[in-house]
């Protein structure tokens, strides 16, 4: 099987997708010509993000295809509208800043740093209802859909809750960019910031040399004279967005022809949008509308992808076999990596295509406690991302990245990791609006131990 040829794409538009079969969008808003009317006022809205910098992030995912760069793509599992405040989206960024500088050290390749953020709220749910002491429901989807709260009058999709989301993902994005470029994202921040969760951590004696050196490293920078304030590139960062384009008719309402390109067309709701383990259909609605736009598209690719349908759907999303295009996102779990993954690396391998390879050890890894709170033990978490490298590696190919639902907060709903937590710790600060997140020193302690795995293979 060789790469299509390119293709102008003249079959198909921004609403082509409404000709497909189309999974877990939901069809009982009360009044469509409300929806449509919302629909038509985001078409009018401004980008949230431009062409350019989907382009951008095009070329650095196409390094990471190469082996020259690693991508760190992380945040919410749903943002929620209740807990929107700058402090939750600074402390995200701040992660993922951290997480970053540990990676690159330790990989010795530059990191791009992708947010779960500034509109990822709508969630694909395994039942269209929930039923709670004989009332049945249906289920909650997302804020840009419906309310958690279970009553009628939440549950009912409501379209004012897209122009709602728009306005969050867009005052989201211009404090991100603040951060990115107004000094916060300051290679000494990142450092004091890290160092602090060295000394903060039961396991900080394992993480002291890696510290240590990267202290070295800096002082050593600042001897020769390069400092944040001489170097302007160390004290800025670049920062992407992305969410899952679940909800097509919002992203079709936020797709736009690129002025500078005639003919292309890009989702300008994030830089970098993905499709679902459950809505990868090769003749569905979401591979039909993101096989059109020209954004970096991920697709999600579990244990129920065969090799030739993986290969199917990459004919479809990546014709031109353009490295940076497409992100193949591992999503197995802990016991089911090591036998599923090899099959699809090797035939991508086998057949010459420029994907990047990254792991989700999140998804396949959830479990339900005693007392009824979902959760995810860290040490399986860990597992996944361990043997996914092994595996991608071990077939000739890139182990180029992590995705993973994680949050700057003090959260408890993942088990484990250096504090501890257990299952009877879950109701201290159980706050998500769908699946568990590792918790702010969780996610760190994780980058660090990736840290590590790296340096292993850096060196092997």
């Amino acid at each position: 099987m060789t790469p299509k040829a390119s293709t102008a794409r003249a079959d198909w538009s921004p609403a082509s997708w409404r000709q497909k079969p189309a999974l877990h969008i939901p069809a009982d808003y009360p009044d469509p010509a409300k929806l449509a009317a919302v629909e038509a006022q985001l078409g009018n809205y401004p980008p949230l993000v431009f062409a350019g910098e989907a382009r951008t992030l095009t070329q650095r995912l196409g390094e990471v295809a190469e082996g020259r760069a690693f991508l760190l793509q992380g945040g919410d599992c749903a943002e929620s509208f209740k807990e929107f405040h700058p402090n939750n989206i600074r402390d995200t960024f701040r992660l993922i800043l951290q997480m970053a500088v540990v990676l690159t050290f330790a990989g010795k390749k530059s990191v791009v740093k992708v947010g779960r953020i500034a509109g990822q709220f709508a969630k694909p749910r395994s039942a269209p209802t929930e039923t709670i002491d004989g009332v049945t429901l249906p289920s909650y989807r997302g804020d840009n859909i419906n309310g958690m709260e279970f009553t009628p009058e939440a549950r009912t999709p409501d379209p004012q809750r897209l122009l709602q989301a728009y306005a969050q993902s867009a005052a989201t994005l211009n404090l991100l960019r603040a951060f990115a470029q107004g000094g916060y994202a300051s290679l000494d921040n990142i450092h004091r910031w890290m160092l602090g969760f060295v000394e903060r951590s039961p396991t900080a004696d394992r993480y002291k040399a890696m510290a240590a050196r990267i202290t070295d490293a800096m002082e050593f920078m600042e001897s020769c004279g390069i400092t944040p304030a001489t170097t302007p590139a160390l004290s800025q960062t670049d920062f992407y967005t992305s969410h899952e384009a679940l909800l097509l008719g919002y992203e079709q309402a936020m797709t736009r022809e690129d002025s500078t390109r005639p003919g292309e067309f890009y989702d300008t709701s994030a830089h970098m949008i993905w499709i679902g383990d459950r809505t990868r259909q090769p003749e569905g609605a979401h591979v039909e509308f993101c096989r059109g736009v020209r954004n970096p598209i991920g697709m999600k690719c579990g244990p129920s992808l065969a090799p030739d349908d993986m290969l199917k759907l990459i004919d479809i999303l990546n014709p031109e076999n353009i490295p940076g295009r497409l992100t193949l996102i591992a999503r197995f779990g802990s016991d089911k990596v090591a036998e599923g993954l090899p099959k699809l690396v090797r035939a991508v391998q086998k057949e010459g295509r420029k994907v990047v390879w990254s792991s989700d050890p999140m998804h396949g890894n959830i479990e339900k406690t005693n007392s009824g709170y979902k959760t995810r033990p860290f040490e399986r978490i860990v597992g996944e991302v361990k043997d996914f490298i092994d595996v991608v590696e071990s077939e000739g190919a890139h182990a180029g990245g992590v995705h993973l639902e994680m949050t700057g907060q003090d959260v408890t709903e993942c088990t484990g990791g250096a504090h501890q937590i257990s299952a009877m710790d879950l109701q201290d600060r159980y706050h998500t609006h769908c699946d568990p997140r590792l918790n702010n020193e969780q996610a760190l302690e994780l980058a660090f131990l990736l840290a590590e795995k790296l340096a292993t293979k850096r060196k092997s």
